[in-house]
């Protein structure tokens, strides 16, 4: 499900089950990221295999800069078989809370 960045907020901040992810790269994530995400880089060769190490009955939120490398890890997701899987649809460009640096 595509999320704006105010619903996408909503979602992570009343959802205990949340798991946050981050699949930009490392030096896009120490630039600024959302509090609590995992830094899973969809361009390191071991994109797949991380993704699959995470546990399937957990509520999934995925981000990138703009929104299209995480709906490319977003339609991955769903294929192995993760039950719910968000996605901040306009990245984290769209996102108007503090972030970690």
């Amino acid at each position: 499900m595509n999320l704006s960045a105010s619903d996408f907020y909503q979602k992570i901040s009343s959802d205990e089950n949340a798991v946050i992810v981050d699949v930009r790269t490392p030096q896009e994530f120490n630039d600024g990221h959302i509090q609590n995400s995992l830094l899973i880089d969809i361009y390191n060769p071991t994109f797949q295999s991380k993704i699959l190490e995470l546990d399937k009955t957990k509520n999934y939120y995925i981000y990138c800069r703009s929104g299209n490398r995480s709906y490319h890890a977003v339609v991955f997701m769903l294929s192995e078989g993760f039950g719910s899987v968000q996605h901040l649809e306009e990245g984290i460009i769209s996102w108007t809370e503090k972030l970690e640096r």
